[in-house]
């Protein structure tokens, strides 16, 4: 075909739709180009994340956060009615009503000499609630595994379980907590993928003894622990950091009932002493990446404390040859997906 032997008019549209042509491939290209430095510039800042995963239920804020931090806190996210239910089940527990095979209960030092202590005042933690399927709802509730899952990954197991009753404080301060590190007694890693929830049971303020964090510390290395040299005694387990600068910047975690701060387990904390007339009621749950294996802590700085608490669970149950992690296989429970190998 003779182009030029078409009409003018003619010539002139075929140059439009060829233009129009060009401009449309010329802006497929652009928005492809900008779309793909996206989608690199996503997975950049998806890489960088360390401490939490893209699960979708943090935002890029809230994960920088706890990047930075070591912890996040999620106002009113427990609702009162399971709080109710797990405060009733615990008074049971304290009245004998309900007793449960291998879960801890547990009294203050400075409860044990008293002889007028009874009922719900006498017990100040129980521990190891897996065992008990009540109190275990609260590791599977959907509002706190959802978080979960933005530290662990889908397959998710409740490794140590708490519920703290701290009470008054009797003039020997007891009833604080040395600053730690949870991952001291913890035999399995990695630990980037072990998270705690620890929900306030009512309003925990500095005067009750609230919780005490450094901010940041989560980026260093499990330090040394051994029992603090406090006058009036310090309860069984209750293990703390031996060295550490008096001088790093702390943040006091006040709460009201149902706010729920998730935390790494390298996070040096540990809370007041309560001053206030009452007990003070949280719970918690350190939960786990069921793909984390166990490790041999052995002439490491977790020798100490795997001993002791071997030491304990041989005593009890008359298993002579139990090892660390035999405790923690025999108190950890799938909450979700599939249990690999812890």
């Amino acid at each position: 075909m003779n182009l030029f032997s078409k009409s003018p008019t003619f010539v002139r549209q075929l140059f439009c739709t060829i233009s129009l042509q060009r401009l449309e491939t010329i802006n497929h290209h652009i928005r492809f180009s900008s779309q793909s430095s996206k989608a690199i510039d996503n997975n950049k800042q998806q890489s960088e994340y360390r401490f939490s995963l893209p699960n979708g239920n943090l935002s890029n804020e809230q994960r920088e956060f706890y990047e930075k931090n070591g912890f996040i806190l999620i106002r009113n996210l427990v609702k009162p009615e399971s709080l109710d239910h797990f405060r009733k089940r615990f008074q049971d527990v304290c009245l004998g009503k309900v007793k449960v095979l291998g879960m801890t209960v547990m009294k203050d030092v400075a409860i044990a000499k008293s002889e007028f202590a009874d009922g719900e005042k006498a017990i100040t933690k129980i521990q190891d609630f897996t065992l008990d399927d009540e109190l275990f709802k609260y590791c599977c509730l959907p509002d706190i595994v959802k978080y979960v899952e933005n530290f662990t990954g889908p397959n998710i197991m409740a490794m140590h379980t708490m519920l703290i009753n701290k009470p008054p404080d009797p003039g020997t301060q007891s009833s604080r907590h040395p600053l730690h590190q949870d991952l001291y007694y913890f035999p399995f890693r990695p630990v980037d993928r072990i998270v705690c929830a620890w929900t306030a049971m009512e309003k925990i303020n500095r005067e009750n003894g609230c919780l005490v964090v450094l901010p940041g510390s989560h980026t260093g290395e499990l330090k040394e622990h051994g029992y603090p040299d406090w006058k009036g005694g310090v309860n069984k387990m209750y293990h703390g950091i031996q060295q550490f600068d008096p001088n790093t910047k702390r943040a006091h975690l006040e709460m009201e009932t149902g706010d729920t701060v998730f935390f790494h387990p390298l996070l040096i904390h540990g809370s007041g002493t309560n001053r206030s007339p009452g007990f003070r009621k949280a719970i918690s749950c350190h939960y786990a990446d069921s793909a984390c294996e166990y490790i041999e802590v052995e002439n490491s700085v977790q020798d100490y404390i795997s001993k002791e608490i071997t030491a304990i669970f041989r005593k009890k149950t008359g298993i002579e040859n139990a090892r660390f992690e035999d405790v923690w296989k025999i108190k950890s429970r799938l909450v979700q997906g599939e249990r690999i190998n812890l």
